[in-house]
Parts: structure tokens; C-alpha cells; sequence
């Protein structure tokens, strides 16, 4: 097993099991989690400060979002997405997500659309200071509440899932190199499309957004196969 960076002890409160979750999540989108490496829930309660049992709990609920899988007898393993794999989620993404927006352009009243604003404006926040979190969380509610626009609950919950399983790990040198920003800028972009009544334009916008997350994918394996940084860090910094 790989050394990990010492982790803020979580305090033994109601819900622990969900912070415990959270802040595996964390550590998968920081890339202090790698793919392919197995942990054990003993060795993750102790870094973390709790019992084995909401590790192991934490895990399993992981598991279901397809971001681990159990190893029998010696813990979690970190799922570890192929090419193929991001390729398909980004096409089933792009057949459901396109032209629903498109279809939300011409049906949503004005102020539906404006109610994502601050969403939108959170998600650039988040990207310009390097919360991966909050980038990532205000991220997921814009997508799934415009799709809910479109008053098609299953649809939601279908894209929920594949965000899910085709979550960005190991984002850290992505937002320290500002590589996030643009992409957040989109968000913004697409929502005055939308007000505009461009439906055409929008589902564009929309196929060039999906596309740009998938090259940002690209651009992380590129880093992490050259061992290339992509701006210059300290030593643990964040």
C-alpha cells in the first residue's frame, strides 16, 4: 500500500459514516487515493480517527457509485477508468445532455433559468480558488437541476449516476494550474445561451462543454504518465 499524507482527524459525530464518505471522496478527487492501489478500512480508520466499521460502511457506499470495489480479505480497491470507459460515459452523457438542453431552452421560463445563476457563479468561485469540493458539488447541482427542467425525473437520476461513476480523480494539479477555470466558465456561458432562446447554440455549447471535461481527463493521465507537474508545488501543499 501507498503512503498517504496525513489526513484531518474526523470527529466522532452523528453521521459519521457520511463524513467518513465525503472524506474518501476527497481524497480521490485530490488523487491521494490512487486507482488500482487497495486499502484496508483498519489503515484508513486509523489515519482518519474512527473505528474500522463506518470505513468499511463509507466504502460500501462508494462501492455502489462504482468508485471502489471490495477486494475479499483485504479491502477496498480503487476503481481505475479506461479510456474506453470515460469514452462511453461521455457519449451517453452527450445523447441524454444535449439535446435536453435544447429542449429546456424552449420550454423554461426565464426565471427557471435564472435560478441557476448562482450556481453557476459558485462553480467559477470554487474553480478559482481551488476548492475541488465545491467545484465539483455546485458542478453536479447545475447539471442535474437544469436536466430537471425538463420534468424527467429517471433522466436525472441516469446522469447522476454516470457523473458518478466517471468522477475526475486526482484534480489537484489541474485546479493549481488554473486548468478548471475555463471549463467553470462555461456554465455561465451556456445558462445566456439558454436565456437567449438559442436552443441550436446551446446544445453546441453543450457538446463543447462535454467534450472539454473528457480533455481534462485526458490532460491528468497525460500528467500522471510523464510524472510531468503541471505547476510548480510544494511539498504537501494544497
Amino acid at each position: 500500500m501507498s503512503e498517504l499524507k496525513p489526513r484531518t482527524l474526523i470527529s466522532v459525530q452523528k453521521h459519521l459514516r457520511d463524513q467518513v464518505a465525503n472524506a474518501l471522496r476527497a481524497a480521490l478527487i485530490a488523487g491521494d487515493l490512487k486507482p488500482g492501489v487497495i486499502y484496508s478500512a483498519p489503515t484508513l480508520a486509523a489515519e482518519y480517527g474512527v473505528s474500522a466499521t463506518p470505513v468499511r460502511e463509507a466504502m460500501l457506499d462508494l462501492a455502489r457509485e462504482g468508485l471502489v470495489e471490495a477486494v475479499r480479505n483485504k479491502g477496498f480497491r480503487v476503481t481505475e477508468l479506461s479510456e474506453r470507459d470515460l469514452d462511453e460515459f461521455t457519449e451517453i452523457r452527450s445523447l441524454i445532455e444535449i439535446p435536453t438542453v435544447g429542449r429546456v431552452t424552449r420550454s423554461a421560463s426565464r426565471e427557471e433559468l435564472e435560478a441557476l445563476r448562482p450556481v453557476a457563479e459558485e462553480i467559477v468561485a470554487a474553480a478559482s480558488a481551488g476548492d475541488l469540493i465545491g467545484y465539483l458539488e455546485s458542478d453536479r447541482r447545475f447539471h442535474l437541476d437544469l436536466l430537471a427542467l425538463a420534468g424527467n425525473s429517471r433522466l436525472v437520476e441516469t446522469v447522476a449516476d454516470l457523473r458518478k461513476r466517471s468522477r475526475l480523480y486526482g484534480l489537484t494539479e489541474l485546479a493549481e494550474a488554473g486548468a478548471l477555470v475555463a471549463s467553470a466558465q462555461e456554465h455561465t456561458i451556456l445558462l445566456d445561451l439558454m436565456l437567449s432562446g438559442d436552443a441550436a447554440a446551446a446544445e453546441e455549447h453543450m457538446r463543447h462543454h462535454l467534450a472539454h471535461v473528457r480533455t481534462l481527463w485526458a490532460a491528468r493521465k497525460q500528467e500522471k504518465a510523464t510524472g510531468r507537474n503541471l505547476s510548480k508545488r510544494k511539498l504537501g501543499a494544497r
